[in-house]
């Protein structure tokens, strides 16, 4: 069903670097620089570009596991762009290679995982859980 989700895959995501995500902004430091938080989130991104759009209807991935380093600040007018391989495949677990650069050099690597999933059943279990509260 997912014969089309195998390692080499890659996905891009570029995002300016504005005052909304910087660190100060975000609270996550109390620096204008591109926020660690954002970052993750580009690099999210990226993965989903990757996987998601080949992926058969009623299915996407969702983030489980993120391991990055943050490597270099980068300004407010730069731009970043993240990026993800698809290293690895092990049934409905995917692991990617991270990285992102900004105009002058490499801002952060690491590997993210995302779990296959399935629209339905997994709305069934958020429903669930919400009614337990």
């Amino acid at each position: 069903m997912f014969e089309h989700v195998v390692p080499g895959l890659t996905g891009e995501y570029q995002v300016q670097v504005v005052p909304e995500n910087t660190a100060k902004h975000l609270g996550s430091g109390n620096v204008s620089v591109f926020a660690t938080p954002e970052l993750v989130r580009s690099m999210e991104r990226a993965s989903v570009r990757a996987v998601d759009p080949l992926l058969p209807e009623g299915y996407r991935t969702v983030g489980t596991h993120v391991d990055v380093r943050h490597l270099a600040a980068t300004p407010v007018g730069m731009t970043v762009c993240a990026r993800a391989e698809l290293v690895e495949v092990d049934g409905r677990k995917l692991t990617f290679r991270v990285e992102a650069f900004d105009d002058v050099e490499k801002i952060g690597e690491g590997t993210h995982q995302r779990v296959i999933i399935e629209l339905t059943k997994f709305g069934k279990r958020v429903t669930a859980k919400k009614v337990k509260r």
